[in-house]
């Protein structure tokens, strides 16, 4: 079977994640002691004992979610499962890093503290909000993207019938208002910056300053991209496609769809959550999926992989 690994993104966090591996397999706590050395706090007691509110903080909710995705990793590699590839949404790109070893577990919390800082900052600067349009193609979108007199922008195309927009507060309300005319359904996402849009440059431009002497290494399994939409081959300038990665749409049914072509018969998610596990269910009808989130899902996803 040939198995591909996708890495949570933001949004899939909750208070205790990651608890029930780490008691389980106790070594993987030195996932947890890294990150909390280069953070600067505890992240494990913000992961087991921190509230919903707290852990939905962009600084600690980026390297809470990366860590208990690289934990789940690891917990599924014990388990004797192993991917032919690695792919992640959004901030998801950063564990896949880590788990194919083009970063190294202190680097990629380096690099995940500097991008959480310079999001969180950027955010604050320039407000804005994203928000899902449920049942409209890709090309639906953009067009009423494309007539609005202000900024909104298809952001993250998560399957055939979701895509998520971001812009100004104003361009999404009337985004929302244009949507509602031809009834389709939008939801709001929790969230008061526009993600992956040009709202978010100055955090791009200061995030790359940070990590641009930070090595980064041939990956040991095919990687794909989310700017890309598809399998990234050219690992020579990192720090450069992960400030562009910022600020460029989420391609994400296009990588699942070239994963698909290219030979994946299983993918499994790793982190908290299933939202992902959902998004492939929707874009590749009768592919297999599965999550791993705790003790019970790595064994309903051990069993059934190895059947």
């Amino acid at each position: 079977m040939s198995m591909v690994f996708l890495f949570s993104g933001q949004g899939s966090q909750y208070p205790g994640m990651g608890k029930d591996l780490i008691e389980s397999f106790p070594h993987l706590s030195k996932i947890f002691n890294t990150a909390s050395d280069i953070l600067g706090f505890n992240l494990k007691e913000k992961c087991f004992e921190g509230s919903a509110e707290e852990l939905s903080k962009t600084i600690i909710a980026q390297p809470a979610i990366m860590a208990t995705s690289l934990a789940a990793f690891e917990a599924a590699i014990i388990k004797g499962l192993s991917p032919v590839a690695v792919a992640g949404h959004s901030l998801g790109e950063y564990a896949a890093m880590v788990a194919s070893e083009m970063l190294t577990l202190e680097d990629g919390f380096a690099v995940i503290k500097a991008r959480a800082e310079a999001m969180q900052k950027a955010a604050e600067e320039n407000p804005g909000a994203m928000c899902a349009v449920l049942g409209r193609t890709e090309s639906e979108v953009e067009e009423i993207c494309s007539k609005i007199d202000d900024y909104v922008v298809p952001v993250n195309y998560n399957s055939p019938a979701q895509t998520v927009i971001a812009g100004t507060v104003k361009g999404i309300e009337k985004a929302e208002e244009e949507f509602a005319k031809i009834g389709a359904k939008t939801v709001r996402l929790n969230v008061s910056a526009a993600f992956h849009s040009k709202l978010m440059q100055s955090a791009a431009d200061e995030f790359y300053g940070k990590i641009k002497d930070i090595k980064f290494h041939k990956p040991n399994v095919k990687f794909y991209s989310n700017v890309l939409g598809d399998e990234l081959t050219d690992f020579s300038d990192m720090p450069s496609l992960l400030a562009k990665h910022m600020v460029s749409p989420v391609r994400f049914t296009s990588e699942l769809q070239k994963l698909s072509e290219n030979g994946a018969s299983a993918f499994i998610e790793c982190g908290p959550g299933k939202v992902l596990t959902g998004l492939v269910k929707k874009t590749l009808k009768g592919a297999e999926a599965f999550n791993i989130e705790d003790c019970a899902s790595l064994e309903k996803c051990a069993a059934l992989v190895k059947k």
